[in-house]
């Protein structure tokens, strides 16, 4: 069994490209694949590997300037859920384009999985899934509002849009883990709401801690790695992506007239013109024959490890 960890902390890196190189080969050294984002507002991603390899790798991290008091959660998986390991260099560990959010600076109040029930559960509370629509389709909490936002980046235009709607409310976000909600409380803040709270720990960490006869979650969570979505107890979901659209489809969505493996989904029907759809076609013919997209064994991941080893050697 594979331990997961997500995990992401803001703090300042005057130069994230100098921790580039040596994170990646304490990651690949390992044998840890995932992905991991350098910002200069912080660090944020998730890694799979053996216990002693994540242990590595966040021993690596807690040990960078102002990462002492990184948190992170953990969940399993059967097999490795990535292809291979990414370190990269991005503007923002989590895109919202808002010069101005600072986590630093102040956030919502945090709120416990054991206390959320109660919260949301008041009158006067408005509960925000600050997640993108395709996540939001296959779970959110009872009653909680969907922006229905492609991308993080639509939240604040969103949220401007309909401000009025909230008026007199106390607001209360969640997300997957609680990276997002980390800026879009801030932002919230910042634009004179007074009272706004967050989930501690997200989405994943209530599905953890709070017994499922309990819970107000509804459906799974879409999670960004070959599981796809994860339930309460974080058991993996019934869940598959769409490879055109790379949307979640449930077992009953693959029995549907439009869905074709590799090419189309219900969902994405529409989306692609003749063109794409045959080169779709084609990707999956290349798949199936093992051409393409197939599982690399060991070996093809040691030399991918070694490759990225010696990509940083000079860092």
């Amino acid at each position: 069994m594979l331990i997961v960890a997500a995990l992401y902390h803001f703090t300042p890196f005057p130069d994230p490209r100098a921790l580039q190189g040596p994170l990646a080969r304490i990651a690949c050294g390992h044998g840890v694949r995932g992905t991991l984002l350098l910002a200069p507002e912080g660090i944020n991603g998730t890694i799979a590997g053996t216990r002693d390899g994540i242990d590595a790798v966040l021993a690596h991290i807690r040990a960078l300037p102002g990462c002492a008091g990184l948190a992170w959660k953990e969940s399993t998986a059967e097999t490795m859920p990535f292809g291979r390991m990414k370190v990269r260099l991005k503007r923002e560990i989590v895109t919202m384009g808002q010069p101005d959010v600072d986590p630093t600076a102040a956030v919502g109040r945090y709120v416990a999985p054991a206390d959320w029930n109660a919260l949301i559960s008041a009158p006067d509370v408005a509960v925000i899934d600050t997640r993108n629509d395709y996540e939001v389709q296959i779970g959110t909490f009872a009653g909680a509002v969907d922006p229905g936002t492609r991308s993080f980046r639509d939240f604040p235009a969103w949220w401007r849009a309909n401000a009025e709607r909230f008026q007199g409310k106390r607001i209360a976000m969640f997300c997957t883990g609680g990276i997002r909600c980390e800026k879009s409380t801030n932002f919230l803040l910042g634009e004179g709401v007074a009272d706004v709270f967050h989930l501690q720990g997200g989405i994943l960490k209530y599905l953890e801690d709070v017994p499922e006869e309990d819970s107000l979650w509804q459906g799974e969570c879409f999670v960004f790695d070959k599981r796809v979505s994860l339930g309460h107890g974080l058991r993996q979901g019934p869940h598959v992506l769409c490879h055109a659209c790379r949307r979640p489809l449930t077992p009953e969505d693959r029995t549907r007239p439009e869905y074709e493996d590799g090419v189309s989904c219900h969902r994405c029907l529409g989306e692609y013109s003749d063109a794409d759809r045959a080169r779709f076609r084609e990707r999956q013919r290349q798949a199936d024959r093992g051409e393409c997209f197939s599982q690399p064994d060991q070996a093809t991941h040691q030399a991918e490890d070694r490759n990225m080893m010696l990509a940083f050697k000079s860092s």
